[in-house]
């Protein structure tokens, strides 16, 4: 048995995800294709391959117990010096996305972990890149504003190629369903916070 590298998060719904991840990709940001454009539940997380059915589970149990909630993003923000990430801001769904990953981290299920830094929800614009990309990021999204009905949040898996792939999708209520292949998402790749 090996090893696979997981997330969970929310999509960020079209058409805001795509227009999201292609300007990610402007300013710079080579992982934004691998990255579809997402708030993150749980980072980027190493387990046995064998332990997926129990996670599926356990992601299933979360997701029975959550009910959709509007999600609305607005404006800028960064952890800049700290990591170099820009960000759009989590304006409204934040107590949801953070009770959701505290369920899906939870010292009893088969995902506990600590976070390296405590837990922001937000959608990652720009990352790891020159300084002068970052400020073009965050001066131009400043106004940037999305809204959507949250209804559940997806299981991925990091390919050898470095691009992130849906597994399963989780709906409030707690009916999983397995995309289709060829789909793909993404959580952010080497992030910690995000």
């Amino acid at each position: 048995m090996g090893t696979v590298t997981i997330g969970v998060s929310i999509a960020v719904p079209e058409p805001h995800g795509s227009q999201l991840q292609q300007l990610r990709a402007g300013f710079g940001d080579a992982a934004a294709h691998g990255i579809p454009t997402h708030v993150t539940l749980l980072p980027p997380t190493e387990v046995e391959d064998g332990a997926l059915p129990a996670i599926e589970a356990h992601l299933t149990e979360v997701a029975a117990a959550g009910r959709a909630f509007p999600m609305r993003l607005s404006g800028t923000g960064t952890f800049r010096p700290l990591s170099p990430v820009v960000f759009v801001q989590v304006a409204e769904g934040a107590e949801a996305c953070t009770w959701l990953q505290k369920q899906v981290r939870d010292a009893s299920g088969p995902v506990a972990r600590e976070l390296q830094f405590p837990y922001h929800p937000h959608v990652t614009v720009a990352h790891g890149i020159d300084e002068a990309a970052m400020d073009r990021a965050y001066e131009e999204l400043a106004d940037y504003e999305a809204r959507w009905p949250c209804t559940g949040f997806a299981l991925y898996e990091q390919g050898a190629d470095g691009v992130w792939r849906k597994l399963r999708e989780y709906a409030f209520g707690g009916a999983a369903v397995v995309p289709p292949q060829g789909s793909s998402a993404a959580v952010e790749q080497g992030s910690t916070a995000h």
